[in-house]
């Protein structure tokens, strides 16, 4: 079984507010990025790495991989303007590079989530034995609200029951292939993570999830920095 990591690096950071794209803000004496695609160089189960960025900054990208000296191959591909593109991109290179019936699994990960552990990695790889699609997840540690349009609300779902979405998600390519097909031919798709085009436009097939880490976080606004900077320098 092959596991290919596709860490998604297409985001152009312009809500983040950065003078370039966050994952290539250096903390902790490397980019964001570096942090992050050396997690999966250096796990056992992981047998190579997509890299799939904005088309600007490939040079960048290819420059990083280049300094860092992975062990493992690196694949660099170019994003496109939503998230799900950068998705579609690596799902679409896998399956033009090997046959079908090839068993492979592919990794979904935010590049900007550089506190991936080894555990969840190995978990959700050994998860991918016995099941096509899984999420990894940590159970909801606040209230959360259903509103209306006018802010009102209108439901509190039981947060025993809610857990917030992290990632890898992982899949087997043959799975992923037949969800994204089927979402791109719907004129009114629009999603946010991979998960959820399996859930919407494959609704027979289960989703497990693993637990994740809270220290797992998606660096989102720029008080996340100060949190990351402490988290890679005790490492």
């Amino acid at each position: 079984m092959k596991n290919i990591a596709v860490v998604l690096a297409g985001g152009s950071g312009r809500r983040f507010g950065a003078e370039k794209p966050k994952q290539f803000l250096v903390v902790a004496g490397s980019t964001i990025l570096e942090h992050t695609l050396s997690k999966f160089d250096k796990h056992p189960d992981i047998t190579g790495i997509c890299l799939v960025v904005h088309p600007d900054y490939m040079s960048e990208a290819s420059l990083i991989i280049e300094n860092a000296g992975f062990s493992k191959p690196v694949t660099l591909l170019a994003g496109g303007k939503e998230r799900y593109d950068s998705s579609l991109a690596a799902i679409r290179h896998y399956n033009s590079v090997y046959a079908s019936g090839v068993d492979i699994n592919l990794l979904f990960h935010d590049a900007v989530r550089p506190m991936i552990s080894a555990d969840i990695i190995t978990n959700l790889v050994r998860e991918l034995d016995y099941c096509s699609a899984v999420c990894v997840a940590v159970p909801a540690t606040d209230t959360l609200y259903c509103i209306d349009a006018g802010r009102n609300i209108m439901d509190i779902p039981d947060r025993a029951r809610i857990w917030n979405a992290q990632t890898p998600q992982g899949f087997r390519l043959e799975l992923i292939t037949q969800a994204y097909e089927k979402a791109i031919s719907d004129p009114a798709f629009a999603t946010t993570d991979d998960c959820g085009v399996v859930f919407r436009y494959m609704p027979e097939q289960s989703i497990k999830i693993v637990e994740g880490d809270p220290c797992n976080i998606k660096l989102t606004y720029k008080t996340d920095m100060d949190r990351l900077e402490v988290l890679l320098e005790d490492m």
